[in-house]
This record gives C-alpha cells, structure tokens and sequence, in this order.
C-alpha cells in the first residue's frame, strides 16, 4: 500500500478550510496513493487562545512548553476546534474522513521529552495499526490532530511534526509532505529545490536552520534513514502539477539522498 502523508500548519492550515485548490489537490493525490493520512497542528492558533485566556506561553528550542493549564488549551484548540473544522470541511466536499489523535485506539503513548518542558512527549506506538489500514483500504482520510497521552493517561502535548515522523514510519509511508508557511528551505538567502541530509545538518550546525525548522528537518533525516522516500517542504500544495511524473520544481523543497526526485514512483 502507497501511503502519503500530509502534514499542514501555519498559512496552509488556515487556508485549508476556505481555499478550494486544496480540495481539488487532495482530490488528485487520492487517485496516486492508495492511502492518505492527514496531520496537522495549532501552534498560532493554540497561542492566541492562550493569551484570551491569559495563559503563558513559552518555547524551548522550538518546542512548546506545557503545563497543565497550556495542556488543556492545547487539546481544546487542536484536537477540538482544529480537528473539527478540517474533517467537518472535508466531508462537505464529500470525502470520506474521521477526526483522530495519537490516543485513539491506543496507538501512541507519549514518554517525556524533560522536565523543563513539561508535558511534552515523543509519541511511542502502542499496539497494532489494523484498524489504520483498514480505514486507508476503505479510502477514508484519517485526519490526526498530534494529541498524545502518557502511560497513566496524561493528555501529552506532541510537536505536529515529530508525530508525523513517527506515524510515517509506523505505517511505512511511501511520501511526506510538510506544508507550512515556508516557502522552501532556504540556506543564505537561497531557496533550495533539494538539499540533502549533510546539507541539512551542517545547516543546522553552523545555525542557517534554526527554530520551528529544526524538528521538521531531523524528522526527515530520521525518515528518510527509515526508508520514506520522499519528503517534502513548502507552501504552494495546490501548485503541484500531476500531468507528468516529475513534479514541478518551482515550488517547495525535497529532502533527497540522490540527485533525482520523481514523484509517484
């Protein structure tokens, strides 16, 4: 089974419910793939909840730290608000969807990451993905907010891409697409249609990669030296074109370790 995984925050997560190219990409990917899997965050939306409800908010290299009160927000915002406005969206446009998190059906639980930044997890899979792949099979788009829990139950907050790491490799993804407000991955004022895994991490060394895109690139690392063979980052999803194998290489970045990327294959 082909899977892709799209992953969305930031300007795309926002435009997802009103702007119709995404549908109609959605739509073309379908007929690629035999499954599809859709993840998503909230930070922006996560931290202007938190300053109505005068909740402090705080990063450590990139990553939220949560107490119990930002922990409620969290879930309320992503895996409430959030999840539903983008399955309720997505069934008005007649797709076959179902609004998941990381604790359904016990698929992760989350161990922490320290103290320092609270209840913060990297999801861990917990059980068999049956029931996942059943749903892929029957065409229905899992849409995951990145909610995990602890072993005693602790609702856990999961970086969005972290978790889609980790579900990509659980379900052996084929393709990953990272669809945010970068435009591509740019390196000295450059964007790049591909960069490769030592480019990344000399990137990140020597401090040209820095915050939020820190997770997102040693997720692909990690991917990709877990046989994913595609990923993606960009901000133009509905700018893919499909008519030849070889994607656009206007748009986005692909993380490769050759030198040639030809989508579907």
């Amino acid at each position: 089974m082909k899977i892709i995984i799209i992953k969305l925050s930031g300007k795309a997560l926002n435009e997802f419910t009103s702007n119709e190219e995404y549908a109609n990409m959605l739509k073309k990917i379908g007929c690629i793939y035999d499954g599809v899997i859709l993840v998503h965050g909230a930070g922006k939306l996560i931290s202007e909840w938190s300053e109505k409800l005068n909740v402090k908010s705080e990063f450590i290299e990139g990553q939220r730290r949560t107490t119990p009160e930002v922990m409620e927000v969290v879930a309320a915002v992503q895996s409430g608000l959030t999840n539903a406005k983008i399955t309720s969206y997505l069934s008005s446009k007649n797709f076959n969807v179902t609004g998941l998190t990381g604790i359904d059906r016990n698929l992760f639980v989350a161990e922490y990451i320290n103290d320092k930044l609270g209840y913060v997890g990297i999801p861990k899979p917990n059980g068999n993905i049956n029931w996942l792949k059943e749903l892929l099979a029957d065409k229905v788009i899992p849409v995951f907010s990145s909610v995990c829990r602890d072993k005693v139950g602790n609702l856990m907050n999961v970086n969005a891409d972290v978790f889609t790491k980790e579900l990509a490799i659980l379900v052996k993804a084929h393709t990953v697409l990272f669809v945010s407000d970068v435009e591509a991955i740019n390196i000295n004022g450059k964007n790049l249609n591909e960069i490769s895994s030592k480019e990344i991490l000399q990137g990140i060394k020597n401090g040209h990669i820095s915050g939020g895109m820190i997770p997102k690139l040693e997720s692909s690392l990690e991917l990709l030296n877990n046989t994913i063979k595609k990923i993606w980052v960009g901000n133009s999803l509905p700018a893919f074109e499909f008519n030849s194998k070889e994607l656009h290489n206007k748009y986005g970045t692909w993380i490769i370790k050759s030198n040639k990327v030809i989508f579907g294959q």
